[in-house]
């Protein structure tokens, strides 16, 4: 829900300034991820858990200026929900609900064919876990990441390449989220470049490693989703 309120804030920011477009830029994206998520908790019997395939919608903003020495700001947010098919009294024996943000400061390296960014912030993540029915787990963790991307545009196709990997680790918490795409801009403006885009994404979330409340999760699959760059 930070998250959103912040996303919020940035696109009421950039509509103030949209007489300024030549100077002030937004991205955003809407992402409809289908993942596998994969749960384990080393320390119960039985460690794995089987969590049936889910979906959910992965939001991204970002703002960039021309401003020397001062970084870029991006965002992105998803709400992580999963279940196992074994039930008793319509309770799932495994869920999980998870709020997971990223908060990141970049600076663009490259902007031309190829581009880059590198930068630095912070992962949110925010929810509980359910195993064997009753034991809950709740989580609360704000943990430092190190954040790069990297593309390449194919001159007058209006096809591009993508990916991206964040890194973040504190104490016995260690995540690591990387993504590669393909993208299609079919409007290609000097006002606005708006593309479709497909990829896949691996997202590994270890907690509490070498305690009773150790938790593995692990969610990857495919998406799809829609860009557009003001």
């Amino acid at each position: 829900m930070k998250a959103l309120n912040l996303l919020c804030a940035i696109l009421g920011i950039t509509a103030l300034h949209s007489a300024h477009a030549d100077f002030i830029g937004l991205k955003g994206s809407i992402d409809y991820w289908q993942y596998n998520a994969d749960l384990s908790h080393p320390q119960h019997n039985p460690a794995q858990s089987e969590l049936d395939d889910d979906r959910g919608l992965a939001f991204s903003a970002a703002i960039e200026h021309p401003v020397p020495f001062l970084p870029n700001v991006k965002i992105k947010h998803i709400n992580l929900q999963a279940e196992s098919a074994e039930s008793f009294s319509d309770v799932q024996r495994n869920q999980l609900d998870i709020n997971y943000s990223d908060f990141i400061l970049y600076y663009e390296i490259l902007d031309n064919i190829i581009n880059a960014d590198v930068g630095a912030g912070v992962k949110s993540i925010e929810g509980d876990i359910r195993h064997n029915y009753t034991s809950t787990q709740d989580i609360s963790e704000t943990l430092p990441m190190l954040y790069a991307q990297a593309g390449v545009k194919l001159p007058l196709t209006g096809l591009s390449a993508n990916a991206e990997v964040s890194v973040a680790g504190l104490n016995h918490e260690q995540v690591t989220d990387a993504q590669a795409e393909l993208k299609y801009n079919f409007i290609d403006s000097a006002l606005v470049d708006v593309g479709a885009k497909i990829g896949y994404r691996i997202l590994d979330i270890q907690l509490q490693k070498d305690s009773d409340d150790e938790a593995k999760l692990k969610f990857k699959g495919p998406y799809l989703g829609v860009e557009a760059h003001f």
